[in-house]
């Protein structure tokens, strides 16, 4: 298992560096990056396959497991924004974060090695889990489409226009739609999960306040852009800020 968990971050590390060399040779955006992002999404999708039959439910039951289906889900809407915003940079943003959460549940005490197989599972329990990791999946990648409208920015009022990384980076309005309608999607998914949460047998505990607080947080931050309205600048900081303090629902797992 850690074999082929190993092989899903090589991929994912070599469409980084590739498109790290697309960058440093001014030779414009590398079209690997984004197929070795999806053959990686493969592997990754048949090892989360493989431990959901071995568990019997959605496989978010240790650390690994969790880290394992937070970058398939970065990969997801990595593939689903590149293609259709055409931002095959942030697959230079994205590739290096997956690859680190590939390696870390590939560490010894990460995955169970024996998972217990459940014979009744708590569905509302698994659907809460999973669209609140596959939420963070697409705030995050909400945020790396914010840093790069940030670093854009910052080249466009030094009118430094002659570097490899200005070349391949998308238009100003495709990276403000794309982190706006990433966090957009986010919100959507964690308000579902956390009504799954609400109807779970147990109390969700801790983490389902915080993440209830985060919502609340996004909720405000998503009005006040279409209500009264923000400079894209301050809502791409907003955005990446508001993403590192969410983190903490993570630390409180």
């Amino acid at each position: 298992m850690n074999y082929i968990l190993i092989a899903a971050a090589v991929l994912s590390g070599a469409a980084g560096l590739l498109g790290i060399r697309s960058i440093t040779t001014d030779s414009g955006r590398s079209s690997w990056t984004m197929f070795l992002m999806a053959l990686s999404f493969v592997v990754q999708l048949y090892i989360l396959g493989i431990r959901g039959e071995q568990r019997g439910s959605c496989p978010l039951s240790d650390p690994g497991e969790i880290l394992m289906f937070l970058g398939w889900s970065l990969t997801l809407f990595y593939l689903v924004v590149g293609s259709t915003y055409r931002v095959s940079l942030l697959g230079v943003f994205t590739a290096p974060i997956v690859t680190a959460l590939l390696l870390i549940a590939s560490m010894p005490g990460m995955l169970d090695i024996h998972p217990v197989h459940k014979n009744v599972s708590d569905y509302w329990w698994e659907m809460h889990t999973a669209l609140s990791v596959l939420s963070y999946g697409a705030l995050a990648i909400g945020s790396i489409a914010a840093i790069m409208f940030i670093v854009l920015d910052g080249f466009l009022k030094k009118h430094d226009m002659g570097s490899g990384l200005f070349k391949t980076m998308p238009p100003i309005f495709t990276l403000v739609s794309s982190m706006v309608r990433l966090t957009v999607t986010g919100v959507v998914f964690l308000t579902i999960g956390l009504v799954s949460g609400l109807m779970m047998s147990t109390h969700g505990g801790i983490h389902l306040w915080i993440a209830a607080v985060v919502w609340l947080g996004y909720l405000l931050l998503l009005g006040i852009w279409y209500v009264r309205g923000l400079t894209p600048k301050r809502m791409a900081m907003l955005i990446v800020s508001l993403f590192i303090a969410s983190l903490a629902v993570f630390g409180a797992l």
